[in-house]
């Protein structure tokens, strides 16, 4: 896993096997997301329309959103609106102004209710009308009388530029020829500068905005919701139990498939077993309490490896040992014993261990001189491997776990194997399969019972 890309197959098998632990993580966020939604209380937000006649720049308008959205505007529109339970400082974050197309300036406003999320959005935009509207005021009766003046200084300098040019030796000189042309090119661009001037008279209507009607009043809640709150919760709590499963797998160096395990222990796979999950005895209550809890939230089954093809039944149970005891046969030139090597505190692969020596016992022909091998079954240290010498073994069947040792454990494994003078001869792979209901099987058995003795008396007519 740590070397493998993270496949789609990957997170649809954590989702399989961990689908209980998701869901109760998922229940969980979704209660963080609902306590979040208490603490913050729904609001709600409008916005109230500006228009700006004339033509406009888009910094112009960047300012102007700039002056909408600042505590002038909008201390002015707290002290017109009086509400003692929100001060000045609260209500500027509630206010924000942005520019839209067609010069038109959006003031929102956001509050507990529609109704005074709508009072706030109407208050700021007629303060910022009016705020606006007082600035320019103070250089209007200038801005209005400087252009008339300069119109009329413009018609009285053409008169006296005519009686100049009438009054002028009509032509007789040279000099008096230029003077007439430089005159009348005088009188032309002072008609062309009041040309430009007239032109140039609709930027003063520049300050005289108009807001477009009053704002609408919410119907919904802003973002985020309650809902929205909820769902986040549980999706967020979701992808990190996911990301946390990955992230535990690929941080994780235990081998966990049949090519890695025997590569690490230079031996080949015999094949695999499986033992019947049972609760441990003699365990304290809280004990069996936490087993329980791991069995309901399925965190007795190991995701990260491959599915387990388990025997189904007892029947196929025996089968399968029997199997790998005649693997073993045929691995052996010669009848003898094999020390089965398991590494110590694998629970599962003990009990595997000491049902395969049974199993192997039980399966000797009884008419057969040669026999098959016997098996002596022992624990090995992973930290500190210490094989026993060789004494009339033949040598040493390994019996494991999948995921649970690491590379260079199983390698540890196989050294002490070697200085002990024992070849390894195979490997074992064992596996819990959890029983079903006993309710399930009571049935089973029972039908079992009922045809047999159907079939009894059916024999006896």
């Amino acid at each position: 896993m740590s070397d493998e890309t993270i496949r789609l197959a990957t997170i649809g098998r954590i989702i399989r096997r961990r689908g209980r632990l998701l869901t109760v993580l998922a229940v969980v966020g979704a209660l963080v997301g609902y306590g979040a939604s208490l603490l913050f209380p729904p609001h709600y937000t409008t916005s109230a329309s500006v228009l700006l006649p004339g033509a406009w720049e888009e910094r112009e308008l960047v300012t102007q959103a700039e002056i909408a959205g600042s505590s002038v505007v909008v201390d002015r529109a707290a002290a017109t609106l009086g509400w003692k339970d929100v001060g000045n400082s609260e209500l500027r974050d509630r206010v924000t102004a942005a520019t839209a197309d067609g010069n038109i300036i959006e003031i929102s406003g956001t509050a507990e209710t529609p109704e005074r999320a709508q009072r706030l959005a109407d208050q700021v935009a007629q303060q910022f009308v009016a705020f606006a509207a007082r600035i320019s005021g103070d250089s209007d009766a200038e801005a209005a009388a400087g252009p008339e003046a300069l119109r009329q200084m413009v018609v009285q300098t053409s008169r006296r530029i005519t009686e100049l040019a009438d009054a002028a030796d009509p032509g007789q000189t040279v000099e008096s020829v230029q003077t007439r042309t430089e005159l009348a090119k005088l009188r032309t661009a002072l008609h062309e500068a009041v040309n430009k001037l007239e032109e140039a008279g609709p930027a003063a209507d520049k300050a005289h905005m108009v807001v477009m009607g009053p704002a609408a009043r919410p119907t919904g809640e802003a973002p985020p919701t309650r809902v929205q709150l909820i769902v986040a919760g549980a999706l967020l709590f979701f992808l990190l139990a996911v990301v946390g499963h990955l992230a535990a797998a690929r941080m994780s160096r235990r081998l966990r498939t049949e090519p890695e395990i025997a590569a690490a222990l230079g031996s080949e796979l015999l094949g695999s077993v499986d033992v019947p999950g049972e609760q441990p005895a003699g365990r304290p209550e809280d004990s069996s309490r936490r087993a329980r809890i791991r069995r309901l939230l399925g965190l007795d089954v190991r995701w990260d490896l491959p599915s387990p093809q388990t025997s189904g039944d007892e029947t196929g149970r025996q089968i399968r040992y029997r199997r790998v005891c005649a693997r073993l046969r045929d691995q052996l030139a010669a009848p003898g014993r094999l020390l089965v090597v398991v590494p110590d505190g694998d629970e599962t692969a003990l009990r595997a261990a000491g049902r395969l020596a049974a199993e192997a016992e039980s399966d000797l022909p009884p008419s057969s001189s040669s026999g098959g091998p016997l098996l002596r079954v022992v624990e090995v240290a992973v930290d500190r491997p210490m094989v026993p010498d060789r004494d009339d073994e033949s040598g040493a069947l390994v019996v494991l776990s999948a995921g649970s040792w690491t590379a260079g454990e199983l390698a540890g494994i196989a050294e002490a194997c070697a200085d002990a003078e024992h070849e390894v001869v195979g490997i074992v792979l064992a596996d819990t399969a959890w029983a079903r209901p006993t309710r399930s099987a009571g049935r089973r058995d029972a039908a079992t019972a009922a045809l047999a003795g159907g079939g009894a008396r059916g024999g006896s007519g």
